[in-house]
């Protein structure tokens, strides 16, 4: 069973950064390929990374990849969303999200393919 629990959210200026961080309290964590998303109020859910099970292939929404990191340690079951120069449009909740996959390389971008999710964080940026 998957339990994702994410942390790390708040209120940040513009030009800040946040690490948020999402913790499974399941025992087959390295079995998943993670990922981050987020919803602002009144729009859709966006993809914003996407880590492999083996943590060696990551890949990022439009215009995050040179402000947004993902990382994951397998040993303590958490993957990580690094988040710097944050802007008032980073404002959203933030949700993590888990994805059975068979290989250790492979990726998902749309959150549909997602097994589980975390109940989100909330990132605020102030301008």
């Amino acid at each position: 069973q998957v339990q994702l629990v994410e942390s790390g959210g708040g209120l940040v200026q513009a030009g800040g950064s946040l690490r948020l961080s999402c913790v499974d309290s399941g025992r087959t964590f390295n079995m998943y390929a993670m990922g981050w998303f987020r919803q602002a109020p009144g729009k859709e859910r966006e993809f914003v990374g996407a880590i492999s099970r083996n943590g060696k292939i990551t890949y990022y929404g439009n215009s995050m990849e040179d402000r947004f990191t993902m990382s994951r340690d397998n040993a303590k079951n958490t993957v990580y969303l690094q988040m710097t120069s944050l802007k008032p449009d980073d404002t959203a909740v933030y949700y993590c999200a888990a994805r059975l996959l068979a290989t250790e390389h492979a990726i998902s971008t749309w959150w549909g393919e997602y097994n589980y999710w975390g109940q989100g964080t909330q990132v605020t940026v102030s301008s």
